[in-house]
């Protein structure tokens, strides 16, 4: 049973044979696999009557010199017939450890056809959940009662009142930007005094609801997707559909409403700081004094502006709330997940923003309103 592993060659009727002796075993191999690998004239089979004990590397290193040397294995009982069939099957799935390399243009054209199929998906869900919140809203008109007054009273703090200084600076600052950079293109042509008409038009017509949109998606519509990503991954969603409760009229609606009817409010508040914030710095840089500012401010933007900003909020609302829902309802995995699924609800809100802002542009001028 502790004979090393050794070999001998005999001739044989028929041609010669490999008889292979001692323990097959990792611990008494040697020096016997380099002396195979030796052995370059074909034999006509490998006789393991005489070994003593096989395991799993021993009854690979008789199969891989059968296959190389072209014999047959002969003389091994069954337990040792039933080792080498096995090490032979394993042989055939070989698994690599580097799969082949993907030409770059393949991986390219599947990189982009995956996204497609993903962007697809993600809008026909969206569909499919605007569907739901439509039922919803229908169903919370024919009943009242069921309108939770004060979870939406709470999402009006969470999404406008906390969002008043974050939105207010921003816009304070972004109104002596488009002021500072718009005085300075215009002073090439003498013509400083029109800053006013930029500061004014750009603001209520475009920036103002626009960036309010941008930073409530950030801010808000993370939040809404974190909210429910968590409650849908500690099944406490599952959990409120057990005992009746209805999720849309529960967690989603109020979270839709209070961004929906907020956004006129802050993109108009938003508007104002701006424009504040393009006087204070004509008052400092151009000598225009506050008093002039604003009535040039009136003479030169159009009522129509403000109802054009105004029109568009609740639709950068609604489109807020319904993502970052949407995106904290397909959770499912793990906590990993309440991360992507946030990141996802962030910028998908924003994209969706900004192309609708986009249609809204081209409408408002095919109708007239510019």
């Amino acid at each position: 049973m502790n004979d090393a592993a050794h070999f001998t060659i005999e001739d044989r009727d028929g041609g010669p044979v490999l008889r292979m002796g001692g323990v097959l075993a990792i611990n008494f191999l040697g020096s016997l696999p380099s002396d195979l690998d030796a052995v370059t004239e074909p034999v006509k089979a490998i006789d393991l009557s005489d070994i003593d004990h096989i395991d799993t590397i021993g009854a690979w290193l008789v199969h891989s010199h059968a296959q190389r040397l072209g014999a047959e294995i002969t003389g091994a009982d069954d337990d040792t017939r039933r080792l080498i069939d096995a090490v032979s099957a394993g042989s055939e799935n070989v698994v690599r450890v580097r799969p082949d390399a993907t030409p770059a243009v393949q991986r390219i054209l599947s990189q982009i056809g995956e996204a497609t199929i993903l962007s697809v998906q993600t809008l026909l869900g969206l569909l499919g959940f605007f569907g739901s919140v439509l039922i919803a809203t229908w169903s919370l008109i024919r009943h009242p009662s069921r309108l939770r007054i004060n979870a939406v009273v709470q999402r009006f703090e969470v999404v406008g009142v906390s969002a008043l200084g974050i939105i207010g600076l921003m816009s304070f600052l972004i109104g002596i930007v488009i002021a500072q950079q718009g005085s300075v293109q215009l002073r090439q042509f003498g013509m400083e005094v029109l800053t006013v008409n930029l500061v004014g038009r750009l603001t209520f017509r475009e920036l103002g609801v626009l960036m309010t949109a941008i930073m409530v998606a950030g801010r808000s519509g993370s939040a809404f997707a974190a909210q429910i990503g968590t409650m849908k991954l500690t099944e406490e969603i599952d959990a409120m559909r057990t005992i009746g409760v209805s999720p849309m009229e529960a967690l989603i609606m109020p979270r839709i409403i209070s961004s929906v009817v907020l956004m006129p409010l802050l993109g108009f508040y938003s508007s104002l700081v701006a424009v504040f914030g393009g006087g204070f710095l004509c008052a400092i840089a151009l000598d225009i004094p506050p008093v002039t500012f604003v009535q040039r401010l009136r003479e030169v933007v159009p009522i129509t502006d403000l109802w054009v900003g105004l029109v568009k909020a609740p639709v950068f609302g609604l489109i807020i709330g319904m993502t970052g829902c949407f995106q904290g309802l397909q959770v499912k995995a793990n906590a990993e997940e309440v991360g992507l699924r946030t990141t996802a609800a962030v910028v998908q809100a924003i994209f969706m923003v900004i192309v609708i802002d986009a249609f809204f542009a081209v409408f408002f001028t095919w109708v007239g309103w510019i």
